[in-house]
């Protein structure tokens, strides 16, 4: 259980890193209006107002989120022993747990009134 979860937090905070330094420190120099596809997904989605969100807090909790989901897949898919169920397991998941916290993140917006039609 211990390795379990020492897996995941190091998972967790290798991939927060890498999309930190990678994705979100590169949205945050680029000035045009040129979006991670994650943004834009929440966008087209869930119409998300981008003149009431606060950018840089959006890139956060989409680091957040993705790191998040990475971690969780990765500790799911380490309890198969065979590559052959770890591959399965992986197509099985990616697609709804991303799906469901993308789902989570656009929720959040339209209460908090951030959508254009909220």
């Amino acid at each position: 259980m211990l390795e379990e979860l020492i897996l995941f937090l190091l998972c967790f905070l290798l991939v927060l890193l890498v999309y930190e330094i990678f994705i979100v420190r590169k949205a945050k120099k680029n000035k045009s209006k040129k979006y991670p596809m994650e943004v834009k997904y929440l966008i087209n989605r869930y119409h998300l107002n981008m003149r009431k969100v606060d950018y840089p807090q959006l890139l956060q909790i989409i680091a957040l989120v993705s790191s998040f989901d990475i971690a969780f897949i990765v500790s799911i898919v380490m309890i198969f022993d065979s590559y052959l169920g770890q591959i399965l397991a992986i197509l099985i998941l990616v697609l709804p747990v991303i799906l469901l916290s993308y789902h989570l993140v656009g929720m959040f917006y339209r209460k908090r009134g951030m959508t254009k039609d909220a």
